[in-house]
């Protein structure tokens, strides 16, 4: 098996390697599309997968990546839509299922790298969900030109009982 996984990978837009022999290619559709630009979409993923539900044992991959959709107010077929999918209006129960799932399949000492824009959902409102707390990450980034942010969580997952104490000084 491989040691990552990105189980809702789109387009793979952030990779420099879009083949990567380490990746496992997730994602739940096979389209391509021509935007606007006359640009090609590809979402061809390695294997079909609903990351909501992932069909993994417990503990298989040293690091997830997580990039789901983050837009509510977007058309589906919109060049918006169809390059990052659309985020359902009632996302909060469904975004606490992908996350859990990634974090099922997330082996002890693994990382879990979480991508998110706040468009339509803060990131307080996100992390609210999710009920966890990133290791690191963006806090304040700076806005693109929409106005939007682009947050990178890191998220780490400790052995259970193995939690490093921390020193009081």
């Amino acid at each position: 098996m491989k040691p990552i996984l990105d189980p809702m990978c789109g387009p793979k837009m952030f990779y420099f390697d879009k083949d990567n022999a380490n990746v496992l290619f997730g994602d739940i559709r096979w389209e391509t599309h021509w935007t606007r630009q006359y640009k090609k979409l590809e979402i061809h993923p390695d294997k079909l997968m609903d990351a909501r539900k992932l069909e993994f044992p417990d503990n298989s991959f040293y690091l997830v990546v997580l990039d789901p959709p983050h837009l509510i107010n977007c058309g589906k077929t919109s060049d918006m839509g169809r390059s990052y999918g659309v985020l359902e209006k009632e996302w909060h129960a469904g975004m606490k299922k992908i996350f859990d799932e990634a974090w099922r399949v997330l082996k002890p000492n693994g990382t879990l790298i979480f991508k998110w824009a706040d468009k339509d959902v803060t990131l307080a409102e996100l992390l609210y969900v999710l009920k966890r707390q990133p290791l690191l990450g963006d806090k304040k980034p700076a806005a693109n030109k929409a106005g939007t942010n682009r947050f990178w969580l890191v998220f780490f997952k400790e052995e259970e009982g193995n939690a490093v104490e921390q020193e009081t000084s």
